[in-house]
């Protein structure tokens, strides 16, 4: 075993192609719904607010789709992205483990996000979009699109939760930098929002609630397209190249995960970690434990149905089947806004159902621990999502010593906490509660799904 720590590709190595897992699935995901018929959608429904090479990508079992040359230009300026071994995790958690992590808090917007907002700003470019509508919960999201948007020359407005918009305004400050307009959400920019606001003047928002608003500013505009940061099927696609480049760094550390873990809001970093390993198992391949950590108090995956629901409050979005707590139901503010989404991946929940992904939940004063303890050990301090996926990967290295068994650990470090401070700082202080969620609310949000035959 080889005592190196940091294990670096060449950018050659950026793959040529995202990975589909589509491909491999052993049962057909079911398909999304159009809103007003409860039919499948085809195309011409998603041409509002996706250009038509985004939505073959959605709807394609091809299981590779070639990567543009030109975008790969671009991924070039931080990809590929390294992988280390936590030799002094390792150590000052005295386990026989051996973890290690993929690191994307290197791009330009400190995450995994523009792997994908790229992608979309090109394609959307390519059909002579002139204007991208969005939603953001933590940030990452608005910030990767924006940037992604100054490079290929789009207008971005983005609709962040309002939890997170007053938490977090090195983010807002960010987005407007490269040119994007930032708004609070719930708004009074769109009907959706003001209705919101009317029945809930001090509404916190939701990432559900800020996806209607960008969808309704997307449809009225002829030159406006809609863009997503996670759940749908070619986002998660377009993150596959952090798993594909794992394969091979694990390679070179002459080692293979037997648990791959990735923290889960809509499933994008984790399907980016985890899909490439799971389709080598599909396909026959080597075995491996896929461990999907979430909020405790937005339990989609571990306290939600698996049933067809809107992917936006306002339900205006196609119906898609997936684990969810009901398109009205509104998370308690926690600092991990990028997982306080409603509803989980179609691709991730279908695996989970199927026993493919083991899902776990954890509360965010032990998630922020896990995330001082690994600053301290590796010197990055996670944002608060990643400390999801850190708490996930320590709790499985912990089983390991308890269990005197040597496995490696592999996770999603999705990105890092240095516009995350205030809630270090609420961390540090003693501030950091956890609040869970109303067993009433979550009840009658689940109640309210739509009847899909």
């Amino acid at each position: 075993m080889s005592n190196q720590v940091k294990y670096l590709l060449d950018e050659n190595d950026i793959p040529k192609d995202w990975y589909n897992i589509m491909a491999d699935f052993k049962n057909p995901p079911s398909p999304p719904l159009h809103p007003g018929t409860l039919q499948p959608c085809g195309p011409d429904d998603l041409a509002p607010l996706f250009p038509m090479e985004l939505i073959m990508q959605e709807v394609s079992t091809e299981r590779y789709i070639e990567i543009p040359n030109a975008l790969r230009d671009v991924y070039r300026q931080w990809r590929p992205s390294p992988l280390h071994r936590a030799r002094r995790l390792e150590q000052a958690l005295d386990t026989p483990a051996r973890i290690y992590y993929k690191y994307e808090g290197v791009s330009p917007a400190g995450s995994h996000k523009p792997n994908t907002a790229l992608a979309q700003a090109f394609f959307n470019k390519k059909e002579g979009v002139a204007r991208l509508a969005t939603e953001t919960g933590a940030g990452q999201w608005g910030s990767s699109l924006a940037l992604a948007g100054a490079f290929f020359g789009l207008e971005v407005e983005v609709f962040m939760v309002k939890i997170s918009f007053d938490q977090k305004p090195y983010r807002k400050a960010f987005m407007e930098s490269f040119g994007a307009k930032c708004y609070a959400s719930p708004s009074t920019l769109t009907e959706g929002g003001k209705a919101i606001l009317k029945d809930n003047p001090d509404s916190t928002g939701s990432l559900g609630i800020a996806i209607s608003e960008a969808v309704e500013r997307a449809v009225q505009r002829d030159d406006t397209k809609y863009a997503l940061g996670s759940v749908l099927n070619h986002v998660l696609m377009h993150q596959t190249v952090i798993g594909q480049e794992a394969i091979k760094q694990m390679e070179m550390a002459d080692d293979y995960p037997d648990i791959v873990v990735g923290c889960t809001g809509g499933g994008s970093n984790f399907a980016g970690i985890a899909f490439p390993f799971l389709g080598e198992k599909l396909r026959g391949g080597r075995d491996v434990e896929i461990v999907a950590v979430e909020p405790a108090n937005c339990p989609s995956l571990t306290k939600g149905q698996y049933a067809y629901d809107f992917g936006d409050t306002v339900k205006m979005t196609p119906l898609v089947k997936m684990h969810t707590l009901g398109s009205g139901f509104v998370p308690p503010a926690n600092h991990a806004g990028g997982l306080r989404y409603h509803g989980m991946s179609p691709l991730v929940s279908q695996m989970v159902h199927e026993g493919y992904v083991r899902p776990t939940a954890w509360h965010q004063t032990e998630c922020f621990a896990a995330g001082v303890a690994f600053g301290k050990a590796e010197g990055i301090l996670p944002a608060p999502e990643a400390n999801h996926a850190v708490k996930g990967a320590i709790d499985e290295a912990l089983k390991c010593k308890r269990d005197g068994r040597s496995k490696a650990i592999l996770f999603n470090l999705c990105g890092h906490g240095n516009f995350d401070m205030a809630a270090y700082q609420s961390y540090a202080s003693g501030q950091l509660t956890d609040d869970d969620y109303n067993d009433q609310e979550l009840a009658m949000a689940l109640a309210a799904l739509p009847k899909v035959a």
